[in-house]
C-alpha cells in the first residue's frame, strides 16, 4: 500500500501533462490544484506555471510586498516548494521561507499574512501553501493566498487557472526561472521563524492561563503534518500538561491506520484515521489532533470518543459567544450550507445573527477580517474565529485554535466537549447526520451546479412538508452550486464536487435514523427528477450507489 517516494518524485519531475487532457490541466477546486504525479496532475510543469501565473496576477494587483510560502510533510510537498521558488526568484519576488526549512501549517502562512499587512494600505503580503491537506501521500497541493490572508476566491483563482493552462499550451513559453541554488540564494530570499512567530501569539486567541491553571492531561497526534514541532514549543513556553504521542514525519505516512475506502489519509474527523488517538482517549482528559497542513482539527474526549465535526462545531459556537466579552455585541456565527442545523439552533439561542454560506472558507474571509464575523466553520472540521479582543487571528481554517479550544472548554468548565454536546441535544434534540457520494459526469456536475428552485417537482421530504428549496445561501446570496432542501426535522443539500467525478448529498434528521435514510433516498431521486426537467433521462441517471456512514 505504501507510496514509491523516489518513483514519485521522478514522476514529478519526468512526467509532463498534456493540457489537451482535462485531468492533466491546472485545476484549482475549493483548496487550490491537488493531484498526483502518477496521474501527470501534480507535476512539475504544473508548479512552474501555476508560480508564473501567480507572478503575473501580483504584478496586475500590484502586489508588491513579501510572498510568505510554506509546505507540509507531503512527498511532492518539497520538489514543489523547490520550483516555484525557482520562478518565484527569477521573477524579483520577495520570499519568506521557513527558518531552518521547518514544515509550516496553512494557519502559520495566514497568520504572517496579516500580521505583516496590520495597518499597511500598499506593499501588501501574500502567501503560497504547498499542500493537499489530508489528502494520501501520493497527492501533492498548491494553493494561493491573496493579501486578506484567507484561501483565493474564485475570480482569483480562476485568472490563475487560466494563465497556468496557457503556459502549459504554450510549452511554457515566456516562463521566467533560475536554478534552485540561485533562487535560494537571491537577495530576494528570506527566512522567517513561522514557529515562534505563531506559538507566541496563540494567548491572544485561546486562554492559555486557564489550561495552564487546570493542569489538564492532553495528548496530540499530529498524524506526521506540518504542526508536528509546533507542540513541543507550545507546551513548553505556556507550561502545559501536553503529551504529542507521534512525532513521526515519514512521507509514506506509514504510521496512520487506513481510512473507510483503504486510503491512507490523515482526516482527524475520521473515525478510521483516528484509531490510535481514540485508542488513547483515557490516558488525556481531552485529546486531539490536526490533518497534513494543521487547518484542520479533531477532538477525542473521554466521554465520547471523537466527536463528530458538527457536534464539537456546535459546542466551540455555543461556548466561545458566552466566555468571549471582547468581541462585538453583533458578532454573527458563520457556517456553511451543509454544516448541521444544531447550529442554526445554538446561534438561535445566543440571539446570534447565523451566516451561512456556500462551502469554502473563503465566504468567511472578510467576516473574520473585520469581526463581523467571531467565528466561522465548516462540516469538515475546518474552522477559525476571532481572537480575545475581537481582531482577526485568522482568514484560513485552523486546525491547532480549536484543538486548543477544546482544553480550554474542558479547563475553565470542568466537563469535556462530549458531555457539553449532550446538554445541547437534550435542550435542541439529537440530530443524525450523514454524506453519500455517487459518480457523476462532468455534464451531470454541471447540470447539479445549475439547477433552480422550479425544477424541484416534489412537495414532501421523508413525509414533512417540504419548507425552503434553496440554490443561493441565505447568508451572501452567494450560489450554492447545487441546492438544498429543508423540511421541520430535516434537510438535505446536493452538490458536485470541484475536483472528483462525484457529487455528494449531505443530509440530517432529528427524527433518528430511519428518518435520515429515508432523506437520504428521497434526495437522490429529487435531484435526479430536478435533473431530468432540464436535461434528457438517459443524461440524469445519476448512479445512487453512494457511500454512508463516512461522517461519524
Amino acid at each position: 500500500m505504501l507510496v514509491d517516494v523516489p518513483r514519485l518524485v521522478t514522476a514529478y519531475y519526468t512526467e509532463a501533462p498534456d493540457p489537451l487532457v482535462s485531468a492533466q490541466r491546472v485545476a484549482f477546486g475549493t483548496s487550490g490544484h491537488r493531484g498526483s504525479a502518477f496521474e501527470k496532475a501534480f507535476n512539475e510543469r504544473h508548479i512552474l506555471a501555476i508560480s508564473q501565473a501567480i507572478c503575473l496576477y501580483r504584478a496586475q494587483k500590484k502586489i508588491d510586498g513579501p510572498l510568505f510560502l510554506g509546505m507540509d510533510t507531503h512527498a511532492l510537498s518539497v520538489p514543489a516548494l523547490s520550483s516555484a521558488l525557482e520562478v518565484l526568484a527569477a521573477n524579483g519576488v520577495e520570499v519568506m521561507l521557513s527558518q531552518g526549512d521547518e514544515y509550516t501549517p496553512t494557519p502559520a502562512v495566514s497568520h504572517a499574512i496579516l500580521t505583516y499587512n496590520r495597518g499597511r494600505k500598499t506593499g501588501l503580503a501574500d502567501g503560497i501553501v504547498v499542500t493537499p491537506s489530508h489528502n494520501p501521500p501520493h497527492d501533492g497541493g498548491f494553493k494561493y493566498n491573496p493579501p486578506n490572508g484567507g484561501p483565493a476566491e474564485s475570480d482569483v483563482t480562476s485568472w490563475i487557472e487560466a494563465k497556468a493552462n496557457q503556459f502549459l499550451e504554450n510549452d511554457l513559453l515566456g516562463l521566467k526561472r533560475v536554478t534552485l541554488e540561485k533562487a535560494l540564494h537571491a537577495s530576494t530570499t528570506h527566512r522567517r521563524d513561522y514557529l515562534n512567530a505563531y506559538v507566541a501569539d496563540l494567548a491572544t486567541v485561546v486562554d492559555m492561563d486557564v489550561i495552564r491553571g487546570a493542569k489538564i492531561a492532553m495528548g496530540v497526534d499530529p498524524l506526521g503534518g506540518a504542526g508536528v514541532h509546533y507542540w513541543g514549543p507550545i507546551a513548553e513556553r505556556y507550561g502545559l500538561n501536553l503529551t504529542v504521542v507521534n512525532e513521526a514525519v515519514d512521507p509514506t505516512f506509514r504510521f496512520m491506520t487506513v481510512d473507510w475506502d483503504g486510503q491512507i489519509r490523515m482526516d482527524p474527523s475520521s473515525s478510521y484515521a483516528m484509531q490510535r488517538l481514540i485508542g488513547l482517549k483515557d490516558r488525556f482528559q481531552i485529546a486531539f489532533a490536526c490533518d497534513t497542513d494543521h487547518d484542520r482539527h479533531g477532538v477525542v474526549t473521554r466521554s465520547a470518543g471523537l466527536l463528530a465535526p458538527n457536534h464539537y462545531l456546535s459546542v466551540a459556537i455555543f461556548y466561545l459567544f458566552q466566555h468571549r466579552p471582547g468581541w462585538r455585541s453583533d458578532a454573527a456565527v458563520g457556517k456553511t450550507m451543509v454544516s448541521s442545523q444544531m447550529i442554526d439552533r445554538v446561534a438561535a439561542k445566543l440571539k446570534r445573527k447565523l451566516y451561512e454560506v456556500p462551502v469554502g472558507f473563503k465566504w468567511f474571509v472578510e467576516g473574520l477580517l473585520d469581526g463581523s464575523l467571531g467565528f466561522g466553520g465548516e462540516e469538515s472540521a475546518g474552522a477559525s474565529f476571532v481572537r480575545l479582543d475581537g481582531s482577526v487571528w485568522t482568514t484560513d481554517k485552523d486546525g491547532i485554535v480549536p484543538a486548543l479550544l477544546a482544553a480550554e472548554i474542558t479547563a475553565r468548565m470542568g466537563r469535556d466537549p462530549g458531555e457539553l454536546y449532550q446538554d445541547l441535544t437534550r435542550e435542541f434534540g439529537e440530530p443524525l447526520y450523514d454524506r453519500v457520494e455517487a459518480p457523476a459526469t462532468p455534464a451531470q456536475k454541471e447540470l447539479l451546479g445549475r439547477l433552480s428552485p422550479q425544477q424541484v417537482r416534489f412537495k414532501d421530504l421523508a413525509g414533512e412538508k417540504i419548507q425552503t428549496i434553496l440554490t443561493r445561501a441565505p447568508g451572501n446570496d452567494a450560489p450554492i452550486g447545487g441546492l438544498k432542501v429543508v423540511a421541520k426535522s430535516g434537510w438535505f443539500a446536493a452538490r458536485p464536487s470541484g475536483t472528483e467525478s462525484i457529487y455528494k448529498i449531505y443530509a440530517e434528521s432529528f427524527n433518528g435514523a430511519d428518518h435520515l435514510r429515508r432523506i437520504l433516498e428521497e434526495a437522490q431521486t429529487i435531484v435526479s427528477d430536478a435533473l431530468a426537467t432540464s436535461t434528457s433521462p438517459q443524461q440524469s441517471a445519476i448512479s445512487s450507489e453512494g457511500r454512508l456512514g463516512n461522517n461519524p
